[in-house]
């Protein structure tokens, strides 16, 4: 069996350098890879570019990058809870690209499967199809989206074994799934490592053949973005 697990952080990330392409999972704050993205602040790259459905908040998650000045370019879906953000977007610091959420998902999960581009019907007759070719089908018209080109993806899972195997618990099973794979080196960090053959064949959401590097993470906050709470009658 193929070992996949390095011993820390530091080693899961080498290689890493500036300018270069990242996708990282989650969702709001929910399945973020904490331990890369702190990494990432430590190694203070720059110049570089982050494929995420969302961009954190001001002190937590991709956040923290922004906050330092160390990403060049944005390529998001939602980005409403950053401040900070917001402020390096409207000033021209930051390069943004707003992707509809199901077609970024798909541009991540094509390169995953390795196709080159896709159809979609989602964007048509807005600033989204500028540029792009369209075509129509059965009456529909379709824009043309390529995949994405990324250098390392950054992913988070409940649980993993050491020859890669992912399973991805509740919510955290978001974006994380079809980054895997989608870029040259797959980074996976795990609440829990377990050695190969210890999981389930039938509860694998991920096999390990999408993953090169996979470790034990630690100290993670889990925050809630927004605590919303019922009241008492």
């Amino acid at each position: 069996m193929i070992k996949k697990t390095v011993s820390n952080v530091h080693e899961a990330l080498e290689g890493v350098k500036d300018t270069m392409t990242f996708m990282l999972g989650g969702f709001g704050l929910c399945g973020i890879p904490e331990n890369a993205i702190a990494e990432l602040v430590s190694l203070e790259v720059k110049d570089i570019t982050c494929i995420s459905n969302n961009a954190g908040v001001d002190d937590f998650g991709l956040g923290l990058l922004l906050q330092k000045h160390q990403v060049k370019k944005m390529i998001s879906s939602y980005v409403g809870e950053n401040d900070e953000f917001e402020r390096q977007m409207l000033s021209g610091e930051l390069d943004v690209e707003l992707t509809p959420q199901g077609t970024l998902a798909e541009k991540c999960r094509a390169a995953q499967a390795g196709f080159p581009a896709f159809y979609t019907p989602a964007g048509y007759g807005t600033e989204v199809a500028e540029g792009k070719e369209t075509r129509e089908f059965n009456g529909k018209i379709y824009v043309l989206e390529e995949a994405y080109k990324a250098d390392f993806s950054f992913v988070k899972a409940w649980k993993g074994d050491e020859a890669g195997n992912l399973i991805f618990k509740g919510t955290a099973r978001n974006f994380n799934p079809v980054m895997c794979g989608a870029a040259k080196i797959t980074v996976a960090e795990v609440e829990e490592l377990v050695p190969a053959g210890e999981l389930n064949p039938n509860e694998i959401h991920v096999p390990g053949i999408f993953v090169q590097r996979i470790f034990q993470g630690k100290d993670y906050e889990k925050r809630i973005e927004q605590r919303t709470v019922r009241t008492k009658n």
